[in-house]
Parts: C-alpha cells; structure tokens; sequence
C-alpha cells in the first residue's frame, strides 16, 4: 500500500470516543445531595431528603425521591417508615424486598444504639434514655407488644424481652410467665411495656387490671414492678406518674 494511503490512527480512537461517559439524568440530582449532606450536615435535611439519600445505597438507578415521599405518606413519619413491618415495606412499589431490609436493618440499628444509655445506668432514674429507647423500639409497632425489661438489685438492665405479640388492640399477658422468666434471670425487679397502635397512650380498664395481676404474682416471690409504660405514636403514659401503681 502506498505511503499516501495511509492513515496514522489516533492513539485513543475517534474525537467522540474522548468525551466524558454519559451520566444517568439522575446523576446530577444525588450528587448534589450528597454535596449538601456532606458539606451542611445530615441533620440540615428535610426527612424525605434523608430517606433519599439511604435509599441510593440500596437502589443505584432511578429517582428515588417519589419513592421516599411516598414511603412517609404510607407510613406516616421517618420513625414510621423504619418501624414498618418488612411485609409491608415490600409491598411499596419500587423499593424491593433487598431495600426494605435495609430500611430494617437501619431501624434495628437505632434501637440498638437507643438501648446503650439505657443498659449503662441506672433504668429507672433514666426515664430520659427509658422513654427515647421505647419509643424508637414500641411507637410503630402495628400491632400491639407486651415488653418487660428486667432489673437486677442496682436496677440495671439484665434484659428487655418481648414476652407477647398481639393483634392491633390486644397483646395476652400472663404474670406467671412473666415470674417466671424473671426468676430465670435472677431479676430483682421489672418495669412492663406495651404499645398502642392506636397511638393514644392513655391505659385502658383492661391494661390496668392486668398489671394488678402482675404486681400481685411479682409481690409473692420478692419482686418489685417499678412501672408500667404504655407507648403510642402521641406520646407515653407512666402508671407510677399517674399513681396506677
């Protein structure tokens, strides 16, 4: 072939094979919110916002913004979205099963982090740390939850266990199971919690009658029950503070 048919080929290929590599149309968007999360804080953005920004990790592609304005229409608040039963997280259009356990995990992640004070000090001259770790545990639970959180002799925390689940106005409570299993821990005294899904924390006949009955069963083997919380989305209501107990 003669020399003035050829053609020195360029070193990278073609001009067009130096431009940048095309961003998604949602490229843009996360990196700005990211810049902002980084730069003014976490603290500084709008819950959906916040939501956004946890669902990149488990959803790369997309727009996730309707998605996280809908999860807290559904659910109601942020604390609402992670304390949602993963059925019904799976069930919202776009997210998937992989991002709803992910919003779980976070959930769990906070409770764990809400017990720490709690576990560390005295429980019941920490109502602050108390209350804030029963509200992240109990305040969305869908259905209602029978807790006890048993102390030793310094009223440290041994153990919270959720003793029964229920349906949405009704968890069974047995005081002799209840005994029992603080027996079991060598607990000296127990503080019992439920929620109402209803989200009014004011204690019904029935919640009232089945802490007597608890009392009555600790009181014969040397226990003390210190309080009884019942934890809603409005609020939480003591039975000591009330004179209940």
């Amino acid at each position: 072939m003669p020399p003035s048919d050829l053609q020195e080929a360029p070193l990278f290929g073609s001009d067009t094979d130096l431009s940048p590599p095309q961003l998604s149309p949602h490229a843009g968007h996360r990196a700005r919110l990211r810049h902002r999360a980084r730069h003014g804080g976490p603290g500084a953005l709008p819950d959906y916002e916040l939501l956004e920004l946890l669902l990149f990790r488990s959803l790369p592609r997309g727009d996730v913004k309707p998605l996280a304005k809908a999860l807290l229409a559904r659910f109601g608040s942020l604390a609402g979205v992670f304390g949602a039963p993963l059925e019904d997280l799976v069930r919202m259009r776009g997210l998937g099963e992989q991002a709803a356990l992910d919003l779980k995990l976070a959930h769990e992640a906070a409770v764990r982090i809400s017990r720490e004070p709690v576990a560390r000090r005295a429980v019941i001259t920490s109502w602050t740390q108390l209350s804030a770790y029963l509200r992240t545990a109990m305040a969305h639970e869908p259905r209602e939850q029978f807790r006890v959180l048993f102390l030793d002799r310094r009223n440290q925390l041994i153990a919270d266990e959720a003793m029964n689940e229920g349906t949405v106005d009704h968890a069974p409570v047995y005081p002799r199971e209840v005994v029992r299993r603080a027996l079991e821990l060598s607990a000296s005294a127990l503080i019992l919690a439920h929620n109402h899904p209803s989200g009014d924390p004011t204690p019904s006949q029935a919640d009232i009658a089945m802490t007597r009955e608890v009392i009555e069963a600790a009181k014969v083997l040397g226990l003390s029950v210190h309080d009884h919380v019942i934890v809603g989305r409005d609020g939480l209501t003591s039975f000591r503070a009330q004179g209940l107990i």
